[in-house]
């Protein structure tokens, strides 16, 4: 519950009535709200909590929402959201049906464009500064709040160049913690600490692409940047501040353990502890599948190249990165550059691992029809996060990979059922047998098995598996989803038998299992958490058309829309594709 100077702040105008002295204290005040609720409700805690001074400051100075802020990526607009309106709702969170935990236009007029990846800021708010020039507006502001890992990002430095072409009212503003989820990287993250020491020499860099710069400023002291917000407001053409800020500030805890308190889950609100579990076995995540799995191959091939764009332990590549640093990369927020990268490695007979989060190879989807498969390089790309993520929502669900790859000549796609299927593709990627790229897309979350560290197996392209078979209709399944359908047979009356099949490759497809199938079933159900439209369904549709199959079909997936946040649970329910919907569809069918 909101008390003090914030209780009484719907809107950025009721905060511009306050007097400057009493700024800190509300500052305190929206730390200790955020810190109260995302305790119990969970979110990202740590990018918001360093932002709390620069929020303030900026709906101060700048006269939103008739100037326009654009925040990148949206880890860090907690505060934003609290002092814009949506303090009363701010405990539905990332929830269904609640608001989102990104900017989202259809949510406030004060979320200016919607984020969710990285990057975007600068090229957004030029956009809009360019068309305000247009329209006649010269005194509208703009103001783009970039990190420090963000700026990085091929995408930023694109918008960069072409704001220092151009006389439009720009501001960015370099939010600078040294870290974005994971520490910061690269030649670019070792300049700004040079400059933040006063020890960098070269001309500065910003100023190199015309940017008026100043800085770096304590982001914490919110006299100094309201200060220089004024200033910079009677500044014409581009404009750049340097704003240093500690990520977690105002809670210990997250100020100390940056990475895990990025959204730490549950805590206690007072002491800032993290909530633990009961120390229950549980089946392993994925992600550490994965991770533990390259690590115990890489240590007999050394052809083994583990690579991440900045998720090194969200992708569990860390655990490469410990124990063979010199063969694991986290190349920053540069997912096109990752995936070139690792072609690059391929031509040289090395067998690179391209971990990149199912959502955001979209980023990079020119270079792997051109710089990959059109030269059929074995690239091997581990898609976490794929089908339905949860709370993060329509930004970051994986659910069009299998469509987007699935047109892509050269291209093997595999999406393992399980832990054990997903060590035995790894497995027979780095025998050296490939002679084209391969994608595996497994989701985000735990497996379903204590039992996984089984001696390897090698999986032969193009081979589904039989689970269960003799019944009356046939259910065919892509990747974990599996687990739901095998869920929904069980529920059905015993005197309904249903066939189970894991196709497990969506290409090439076991066409001889699939001739087998439509021979034998006169009704068939496909079954994927990825969406609907040219996926998984498709495909299977597609072979009946070719070879004229008559048969009965119904495909289940992800519908011809964008997916809201909540958990998996309920998304999945959502979609029909939960154990008991799947039920249901198979009793409409038999």
């Amino acid at each position: 519950m909101a008390t003090g100077f914030l209780n009484s702040i719907e809107s950025s105008e009721d905060l511009r009535k306050l007097s400057k002295e009493q700024l800190p204290k509300l500052a305190e005040e929206l730390r200790r709200f955020i810190i109260d609720i995302i305790a119990t409700k969970e979110g990202h805690l740590g990018a918001s909590l360093g932002v709390i001074e620069l929020t303030i400051a900026l709906h101060y100075v700048i006269n939103t929402p008739e100037d326009l802020l654009v925040w990148d990526v949206g880890h860090q607009a907690y505060g934003h959201k609290i002092l814009t309106g949506r303090k009363d709702i701010f405990h539905t969170n990332r929830q269904l049906h609640g608001i989102s935990g990104f900017p989202k236009r259809d949510e406030s007029k004060f979320d200016t464009f919607g984020v969710g990846h990285s990057s975007t800021s600068i090229s957004a708010a030029l956009g809009m500064a360019l068309a305000s020039k247009l329209k006649g507006n010269l005194t509208r502001q703009h103001v783009a709040v970039i990190g420090d890992a963000s700026i990085a990002s091929g995408m930023a430095f694109e918008g960069l160049n072409h704001s220092g072409v151009t006389d439009a009212n720009l501001l960015v503003i370099l939010n600078d913690n040294a870290i974005g989820i994971d520490p910061s990287v690269g030649a670019l993250k070792q300049y700004l600490t040079n400059v933040k020491k006063g020890t960098e020499k070269q001309d500065n860099i910003f100023e190199a692409l015309n940017f008026n710069y100043s800085g770096p400023i304590d982001g914490h002291d919110i006299y100094k940047l309201i200060s220089e917000l004024e200033r910079l407001k009677t500044v014409k053409g581009p404009k750049f501040l340097h704003i240093i800020t500690k990520k977690g500030k105002g809670l210990k805890q997250a100020e100390d353990n940056q990475v895990t308190y990025h959204a730490p889950g549950k805590f206690d609100a007072i002491t800032g502890d993290l909530i633990t579990k009961p120390n229950l076995k549980q089946a392993p995540k994925y992600q550490d599948v994965f991770g533990f799995t390259l690590v115990e191959l890489a240590r007999n091939n050394p052809k083994i190249i583990g690579i991440t764009p900045a998720m090194p332990t969200g992708s569990s590549l860390k655990y490469m990165m410990a124990e063979i640093p010199e063969r694991a990369f986290d190349v920053g927020i540069a997912e096109q550059h990752a995936v070139t990268l690792s072609a690059g490695m391929a031509t040289q007979g090395l067998i690179p691992f391209c971990n990149i989060y199912s959502t955001f190879l979209q980023r990079a989807y020119d270079q792997i029809i051109h710089d990959v498969a059109l030269q059929s390089l074995p690239v091997i790309f581990c898609l976490d996060r794929a089908g339905l993520v949860g709370q993060d929502g329509a930004t970051h669900h994986g659910v069009f990979d299998l469509a987007y790859l699935r047109c892509i000549p050269n291209l093997i796609i595999f999406a393992p059922r399980n832990e054990v299927e997903l060590r035995n593709i790894l497995y027979t990627a780095q025998l050296g047998k490939l002679k084209h790229p391969l994608a595996i897309r497994y989701p985000r979350g735990r497996g379903s098995t204590l039992d996984w560290q089984q001696d390897f197996l090698e999986i032969k392209t193009g081979t589904g598996a039989v689970l269960k078979e003799n019944g009356t209709i046939a259910v065919l399944s892509i990747g974990t989803i599996s687990r739901n359908c095998t869920e929904a047979i069980n529920l059905l009356p015993d005197i309904h038998t249903v066939s189970h099949y894991d196709m497990r490759f969506v290409k090439p497809l076991d066409e001889k299992l699939l001739h087998d199938i439509c021979k034998k079933y006169q009704s068939i159900i496909t079954v994927e958490d990825g969406c609907i439209t040219g996926g998984f369904g498709t495909a299977i549709l597609e072979f009946a058309a070719q070879n004229n199959y008559k048969n009965t079909f119904k495909t289940l997936g992800v519908p011809d829309q964008f997916i809201e946040h909540g958990t998996t649970e309920e998304l999945q329910q959502l979609c029909g594709i939960d154990s008991l919907s799947i039920s249901k569809a198979l009793i409409e069918l038999l």
